[in-house]
C-alpha cells in the first residue's frame, strides 16, 4: 500500500470514529429529554460509525499497512432541538460522504483497484446514511417538535435495529 493511501485511510478511521463520538454526543441530548428512541437512534448510528472505522481499520492491516490513532476532536453539545440534529447529522453524512469520495479519485488516481473495490461498499452506505438522516427530518417537520407526534415518532425510532436483532 502507497504511504499516501495508507495515510488518507487512517484519516477516515479518524473521521469514522469522530461520527460515532459525534452521534453519542447527539444521543446525550436526547436522552437528556427523555427523548430515548431518538437517544437509541443516534446510539445505534454511533456503533454503525464504529463499524466503519474498524472495516477501514481490518483493510488496512489486511493489504500491509500500519494503522496510526490520532485523536478525536471534541464534538458539538449543545443543540436547539431535535430538527436542529438532524438537520447537523445529514449535514455531517454529506461532509463524510465528501471524504469517501475523496478517498475514491484518490483510488482512481494511484491505479488501487483493490481500495475502488473496497470503497464501493462505502459508497452505497453514503447513500443509505443521508436517505435515513433526511427521512427523520422529513418526518419530523411533519410531526412537530412538540405534542403527540413527537412522542410518535419517538416510539418509531426506538425500533431501529430490532429488525437485525430478530433475525440473528
Amino acid at each position: 500500500m502507497k504511504k499516501n493511501v495508507e495515510k488518507a485511510l487512517n484519516e477516515q478511521i479518524n473521521a469514522e470514529m469522530y461520527s460515532a463520538y459525534l452521534y453519542l454526543s447527539m444521543a446525550t441530548y436526547f436522552d437528556g429529554k427523555g427523548l430515548n428512541g431518538f437517544a437509541h437512534w443516534m446510539k445505534k448510528q454511533a456503533e454503525e460509525e464504529m463499524v466503519h472505522a474498524f472495516k477501514i481499520y481490518d483493510y488496512v492491516y489486511e493489504r500491509d499497512g500500519s494503522v496510526v490513532l490520532d485523536k478525536i476532536d471534541q464534538p458539538p453539545s449543545d443543540f436547539a432541538s431535535a430538527l436542529d440534529i438532524f438537520e447537523k447529522a445529514l449535514e455531517h453524512e454529506k461532509h463524510v460522504t465528501s471524504l469517501i469520495n475523496g478517498l475514491y479519485e484518490l483510488a482512481l488516481e494511484e491505479k488501487d483497484y483493490a481500495l475502488q473495490s473496497f470503497l464501493k461498499w462505502f459508497i452505497d452506505e453514503q447513500v443509505e446514511e443521508e436517505a435515513s438522516a433526511s427521512d427523520v427530518i422529513e418526518r419530523l417537520k411533519i410531526a412537530g417538535e412538540k405534542g403527540p407526534g413527537l412522542y410518535m415518532l419517538d416510539r418509531e425510532l426506538m425500533e431501529r435495529g430490532a429488525e437485525e436483532e430478530t433475525t440473528a
